[in-house]
């Protein structure tokens, strides 16, 4: 299959489009700079009635807040495994030995 797609691409647009695909078109990020920074502010205060949040905790918050009309934990988590945040539950940093 592989072999048969490659050949009929170079059949089609020649050499460079057998080699090499084409940009595919990107969803713009669920959450901007500001709605980030937001985010991560409520991450680094403690939850009421709770030791630490969970992703859908939130999720939940951002859409209170009037962030976002709507958003899944899992566009959380990303946001955060991206700017390397982690809920205040991990010490970050040099080792306390």
């Amino acid at each position: 299959m592989t072999v048969a797609s490659i050949r009929r691409k170079y059949t089609e647009g020649g050499l460079q489009t057998a080699l090499y695909e084409k940009a595919r078109p990107k969803q713009p990020p669920k959450l901007g700079a500001q709605q980030t920074a937001i985010l991560i502010a409520e991450v680094c205060s403690t939850p009421e009635g709770r030791e630490t949040w969970t992703m859908q905790l939130l999720a939940d918050r951002l859409v209170t807040l009037g962030v976002v009309d709507s958003i899944s934990d899992e566009t959380v988590r990303r946001t955060l495994k991206k700017t390397r945040s982690n809920r205040g539950r991990f010490r970050v940093g040099v080792s306390p030995r």
